[in-house]
């Protein structure tokens, strides 16, 4: 039986949707990597697994290119609701999706699904929440090295963990470079994504986005909540902004308890129909 997977994009953040209720193949960390891999595979950012139907909600796994897995991704949950319409598993406007970063409320702003707003849940600065090293602390401007350079970091949760730093110019050679450093720093003992961010005004800011189990990457959905969550409370910006990323714009709003909520959109690319003989490679991993 042949595999059949769909690809879809959020602001150049792609993703392979998997559907196990379709497919007879279990995935694994080999089967993941070799399926996300740009030259031996159909390439990824990353697999969406679902839905899983329980009795209250539907849940969703979220597998990063390198096999590992990720507890929450913006882009990821976006483009994982415009399947479930797609599909015929959405018969509302609004419903609950289970991660493994917590529940995201979904609300459809049009008719095709394609525009949607994310209720992504609560934002924390708390150092155990995160995780970060040392005392229970808010990690607010702390000094930390990555790659022998001094940066100041905010770091936060939204369900999975951000290290954010605002620079005056932000680019994807610098990203990289501090990303290759910061994601496995003794700082972080669960990894962690990096943010270098731009203040353009009171209502704006920009990103470049180097992410945990994949690199860097044109968009976040995460990142860009994170990062807006930074910013507010930093006092650089308001609630409301729009995040700009090489992929696109995301609007964010936070709200006086530090709820986060996301509106972007996703688009449908492809069916993909594996041949037998990837699909056997697949299988005997």
């Amino acid at each position: 039986m042949k595999i059949t997977l769909e690809r879809y994009h959020g602001l150049g953040n792609d993703y392979l949707v998997f559907d196990p209720n379709k497919n007879e193949l279990d995935l694994n960390v080999k089967n993941v990597k070799m399926l996300c891999d740009r030259n031996m595979g159909l390439g990824s950012d990353g697999i969406l697994e679902g839905p899983f139907i329980g009795e209250k909600q539907m849940s969703l796994r979220i597998w990063n290119p390198d096999g590992s897995i990720a507890e929450k991704s913006g882009n990821g949950v976006r483009i994982f609701a415009k399947y479930l319409k797609d599909a015929g598993y959405a018969q509302k406007k609004n419903y609950k999706l289970l991660t493994d970063g917590g529940l995201v409320e979904i609300t459809y702003l049009n008719e095709d699904g394609s525009r949607l707003r994310i209720s992504m849940g609560k934002l924390s600065f708390m150092s155990d929440e995160i995780p970060v090293i040392g005392e229970r602390r808010e990690v607010i401007n702390e000094d930390m090295v990555f790659g022998n350079t001094l940066y100041p970091a905010t770091c936060v949760t939204i369900g999975n963990p951000h290290c954010v730093i605002p620079m005056r110019e932000i680019s994807k050679p610098l990203v990289c470079k501090i990303g290759n450093f910061s994601e496995t720093a003794r700082y972080f003992p669960e990894r962690v994504n990096t943010e270098i961010m731009q203040v353009i005004d009171n209502t704006n800011i920009a990103i470049e986005t180097f992410e945990r189990g994949a690199g860097y990457t044109m968009a976040t959905g995460t990142g860009a909540c994170a990062a807006a969550g930074v910013a507010y409370k930093l006092g650089l910006t308001g609630n409301k902004v729009i995040v700009h990323m090489p992929g696109g714009e995301l609007q964010i709003e936070i709200t006086d308890d530090w709820n986060v909520y996301m509106i972007g959109e996703v688009f449908y690319v492809a069916e993909i129909r594996l041949s037998s003989e990837f699909t056997e490679k697949l299988r005997a991993l």
